[in-house]
């Protein structure tokens, strides 16, 4: 039997260097027989009309980020929002069928749907699924304008159906550099990929923008210049941040553990303490109104640097995709196989 060699990956051209060693645990992959809907409606005050419509093609992001607020959905499966969330992936095969659908029936003129709110919508498994890639296209047939927020390489793929989309691309980038981010997004690309991609999405002329989300008070508010500077080099003409927000008991106490793990007890003293001041004694906030800003003097200076940056470079500015309220709880397990 002649030998033939193993065939070059086509996605490694949209592959970036990941930080550390791959999860310690093994990944299990749930395909979701019984998806019914796949636009959520949620209630964002910052919002044209006060809503936003999301879609996810998943559920649990294997991008293992410590601080994602969208932890908690996973409970709602019957999972943990620990590493439960990074390792136990869901998917809706057939959500492009169903979003199609749905646009059919909707008898309102969606203004405007994101990609994604629970997850990732360029996770490794989009490489072969091409879920959100196919959902694009049906937003592409019916004209409905997109916003996409990544922290993946993986959307240059993709860049043949965006240019058919009236959308916005963002990159989440809340560290300058792979050893800034390593405590807190393990298993994401590095930056530098990151900012590589960015510039890929700006030169085929499709609007781009950075997301310096979250910001650790006390860890990462020195990197907002550099981190513009560097996003508007690659081509980014908009621009949001948002502080640090942990919305339930489980995510912080996972977030805590984590940082105790990866970084020196001065450094998690300073950034607890520093939370701390701005949420009123604790590390949770209060209300939504308070889950993505601060309240101390220090923060005002971290809203002002940020602001004078992006006015320099005459960055667009938003506010952040993610300020929407949470989704009313769900099932504890649907029919997954």
């Amino acid at each position: 039997m002649r030998h033939i060699a193993n065939p070059p990956n086509p996605f490694d051209k949209y592959s970036a260097e990941y930080i550390g060693e791959p999860p310690p645990t093994k990944l299990e992959v749930f395909e979701e027989i019984a998806t019914k809907k796949m636009i959520t409606k949620a209630f964002a005050s910052d919002w044209e009309g006060g809503w936003r419509f999301t879609v996810n093609c998943y559920r649990g992001c294997v991008h293992g980020c410590t601080y994602c607020f969208a932890r908690r959905y996973h409970e709602f499966l019957g999972y943990g929002a620990g590493t439960d969330f990074e390792t136990k992936i869901v998917v809706k095969p057939n959500a492009p069928q169903v979003l199609r659908e749905e646009l059919k029936k909707t008898k309102q003129k969606m203004p405007h749907v994101d990609f994604s709110f629970a997850t990732d919508p360029y996770l490794p498994l989009e490489a072969s699924y091409e879920l959100t890639r196919k959902c694009l296209i049906v937003c592409a047939d019916f004209g409905v304008p997109v916003g996409v927020i990544t922290k993946s390489p993986l959307v240059t793929r993709d860049i043949d159906v965006l240019k058919k989309l009236n959308v916005s691309v963002f990159f989440s980038l809340p560290f300058l550099t792979k050893e800034k981010s390593n405590p807190f997004e393990p298993y994401t690309p590095v930056p530098e990929a990151r900012f590589r991609a960015m510039e890929t999405i700006a030169n085929a002329g499709i609007p781009v923008g950075i997301g310096v989300a979250p910001v650790i008070p006390g860890y990462n508010e020195s990197d907002i210049p550099k981190l513009l500077e560097r996003a508007k080099n690659a081509g980014a003409t908009r621009a949001f941040m948002s502080m640090l927000h942990l919305d339930s008991d489980s995510i912080e106490q996972y977030f805590v553990a984590k940082m105790h793990e990866k970084l020196s007890p001065t450094a998690v003293t300073k950034i607890t303490n520093a939370m701390k001041r701005e949420r009123g004694g604790q590390l949770q906030h209060r209300t939504f109104k308070e889950r993505s800003t601060g309240k101390t003097e220090q923060w005002e200076v971290t809203r002002k640097l940020f602001d004078f940056h992006a006015k320099r470079l005459g960055f667009r500015q938003h506010e952040s995709p993610a300020e929407q309220e949470p989704p009313p709880a769900q099932p504890a397990q649907q029919s997954l196989f």
